[in-house]
């Protein structure tokens, strides 16, 4: 089968198309035939800095949609044959991928192969950051930082969904503003003047709720423009800064509170939980409450191109690897 990795660190060049032998499923696993692969930041921090990869070479890639091939000791509930989408802990930029069961789930009703690829990571990701995490109540702000990408397009619809008074995103550039606003957005601002941005649409009073995927500094400005008992939940560290320390004495002012969630940490200290928030989450997409558009679509020979769109801070939406040249 064909499959791609990398053999050392750096840009997406690094990446290679490689014959490899067809995985076998281990006990409580299933081996799926991939029709699409999604594509995620965090296959780019794994390519450029060696992101949670344990040896060299690696072959990225966390959520893959298609066809089960193959059943692994003692599993029961799936059939070769039957539509899949799974969340994987990398390996999924290939034909043939190995996946726990506990990550793999039919594919949801009215869903096709393709839409469900863009699924995995994103739609349980921004779910449980405006409900598990950060509580949103009916009547909240929602700010959200990468407003135009794959969490943000879905965090804007599932925060309008569940009754956010407003809902403001960050955008990198004014041309992903138009795409934003589409998707859920009352106002979108850039990264540049955010923070005073924030403070006009409140009249000062700033938000509830603020998503943050980047860190550094953009944390620390965040943080000022969260209202009385306002909430900040970070996602992620796109900026690469040194990780970040919030005292007592910045939060309790204000009743203000900081917290975390990483979906690749919650599939390895909890699958059930993760399998609990990702039905919870597919549903919405089912529903039609959600959508979340496929912008791009690469075959998996030209992976490097994904990563550089990807990387170019230029792509809105789900980026997509299909498995068929």
């Amino acid at each position: 089968m064909r499959a791609v990795e990398f053999h050392e660190y750096g840009g997406p060049e690094v990446l290679k198309v490689v014959t490899a032998e067809v995985p076998e499923p281990g006990p409580g696993q299933v081996t799926i035939d991939a029709a699409y692969t999604g594509v995620n930041f965090a296959d780019l921090k794994a390519r450029a800095e060696g992101y949670r990869v344990p040896e060299l070479p690696f072959r990225p890639g966390l959520e893959v949609s298609g066809r089960v091939r193959a059943l692994g000791e003692g599993v029961e509930g799936l059939r070769p044959g039957q539509e899949v989408v799974a969340f994987v802990p990398g390996g999924a930029y290939a034909e043939v991928v190995a996946a726990d069961t506990a990550t793999v789930f039919p594919l949801p009703p009215g869903l096709d192969l393709r839409t469900a690829a863009t699924l995995p990571t994103v739609l349980p990701t921004a779910h449980a950051l405006l409900h598990e995490v950060g509580r949103l109540r009916a009547g909240e702000t929602v700010l959200v930082h990468g407003a135009a990408g794959g969490v943000g397009t879905v965090a804007g619809q599932l925060a309008r969904a569940a009754g956010a008074g407003a809902v403001y995103g960050v955008v990198s550039s004014l041309d992903k503003a138009g795409y934003a606003l589409r998707h859920g957005y009352d106002e979108v601002f850039t990264d540049a003047a955010f923070a005073e941005d924030v403070r006009r649409a409140t009249d000062g009073r700033g938000v509830d709720l603020l998503l943050d995927p980047i860190g550094g500094d953009t944390l620390r400005r965040g943080l000022d423009t969260l209202a009385v008992y306002g909430r900040l939940v970070s996602f992620g560290n796109a900026s690469g800064a040194g990780p970040w320390h919030v005292g007592q004495a910045e939060l309790s002012a204000q009743g203000r509170s900081v917290a975390a969630f990483s979906v690749l940490n919650l599939a390895q200290s909890s699958p059930g939980a993760l399998r609990s928030l990702a039905e919870r989450a597919f549903r919405t997409v089912a529903d039609g409450t959600v959508s979340l558009p496929v912008t791009a679509e690469f075959p998996l020979s030209e992976a490097a191109e994904a990563h550089r769109l990807l990387g170019g801070r230029t792509s809105t939406g789900k980026l997509l690897l299909r498995s068929a040249d």
